[in-house]
């Protein structure tokens, strides 16, 4: 049998994995596919090695297993002893995840939980340690809770009252006790960023934040605008925390430049809620710098998962320059018909450097101006 207790452990070392989608009704095989794409890329970030795809088409999922009981069991026979651990590209109930790990015998991972699980691998201060740790055991409580359901109803009435405190009562305890230290001195952080922005004002520096799907080329465009030398790597959420430097535009004027994390589809609200106090800094920004990666297929789909985001964290109004960023990976006949698409975009490539000066004359020209310029739209 496979030691599958460690199911909270972070994933690392060359673990292998297998992928698992359900297809619903209404969703493309494309979709599902491009999906799993996405999803083989956090896996390796992760640092597991995908041996193996597995979709099955639903027209709901199991409320047991989330796949059906047969496709699972084919699982464990294809794959138990070529696998350490099956990934699920949605969310599962605490009870899914139970249910699927006794009957398969191995380690069980939902898509947030990959997702937290890179982000603690990630996370390099105090603060965003902090933040990774809030998150996950927000979604630690979760499983607690929907795993075990008649622990809601403890001492509530005739029928539920014990011989003390449960083991599983006494651990929701002790994490919500620690999520509650975590919070305040969070707390503490958010009340610190607010004392730096209101003296940034008072130094009149206009802020400028970029935002963008994960791996879109933040970081590069941030070294690129302020000659900085900021971690660069091809991997996803390879920037967790926050970095500002100085940024000179035309005619001597300066503002402040913020790099920020990544965003992705179905981004867990843990960590949404988590990061709140590094993604106020989107709020007090004069100006985003959505960052869209435009040799990637599916460009609107996570340039519409990032505006969701965005109005998630009541960002949403905030004016926005769509940076059209990788043309230098587009081909002659790709660059030619998306350049028709949107001309009132800004197209560079931070890596070569083509189009900077352009961004730079735009985002001195919205500076300048009440009204915003050609270019600069407001995100529905």
């Amino acid at each position: 049998m496979k030691d599958h207790e460690g199911r909270h452990r972070e994933i690392g070392g060359s673990e292998t994995a297998v992928l698992v989608a359900v297809r619903l009704a209404g969703k493309s095989m494309g979709e599902v596919e491009d999906s799993l794409s996405e999803l083989e890329k956090l896996a390796n970030s992760a640092g597991a090695q995908v041996v193996g795809q597995v979709v099955q088409e639903r027209r709901s999922p199991d409320p047991r297993f989330f796949i059906g009981e047969g496709k699972a069991l084919d699982l464990k026979r294809s794959y138990q002893d070529r696998a350490d651990m099956i990934i699920f590209n949605s969310d599962l109930s605490g009870s899914q995840q139970r249910n699927l790990e006794d009957l398969l015998e191995m380690r069980i991972i939902d898509r947030s939980g990959l997702i937290l699980d890179i982000f603690a691998q990630r996370a390099r201060t105090r603060e965003g340690k902090a933040q990774v740790e809030l998150a996950q055991l927000e979604y630690l409580l979760s499983r607690l809770v929907g795993g075990h359901p008649f622990l809601s109803r403890l001492g509530g009435g005739i029928g539920t009252r014990g011989p003390g405190e449960t083991k599983l009562e006494s651990d929701r305890r002790r994490i919500r006790r620690r999520m509650d230290y975590i919070r305040k001195s969070l707390e503490g952080v958010r009340r610190t960023r607010e004392i730096m922005r209101r003296n940034r004002r008072r130094r009149h520096f206009p802020i400028i934040s970029l935002v963008g799907y994960t791996n879109a080329g933040k970081s590069t465009l941030f070294n690129a605008l302020t000659r900085a030398h900021a971690e660069v790597k091809d991997r996803l959420f390879s920037t967790l925390d926050p970095t500002v430097r100085r940024i000179y535009l035309p005619g001597g004027k300066q503002a402040l430049l913020f790099d920020t994390v990544g965003f992705i589809r179905n981004l867990p609200h843990q960590l949404v809620h988590a990061f709140r106090a590094t993604l106020e800094e989107l709020l007090s920004a004069d100006l985003l710098l959505h960052v869209v990666d435009a040799s990637h297929p599916d460009r609107d789909g996570q340039i519409m998962a990032v505006k969701e985001i965005l109005g998630e964290i009541g960002a949403a109004s905030k004016p926005a320059l769509l940076v059209y960023n990788k043309i230098d990976r587009l081909d002659a006949h790709e660059g030619s018909c998306f350049w028709g698409i949107g001309k009132e975009r800004i197209f560079i490539s931070a890596l070569t450097g083509k189009g900077i000066e352009d961004l730079r004359a735009h985002i001195h020209s919205y500076l300048l101006s009440d009204v915003s310029p050609e270019g600069v739209v407001s995100l529905p």
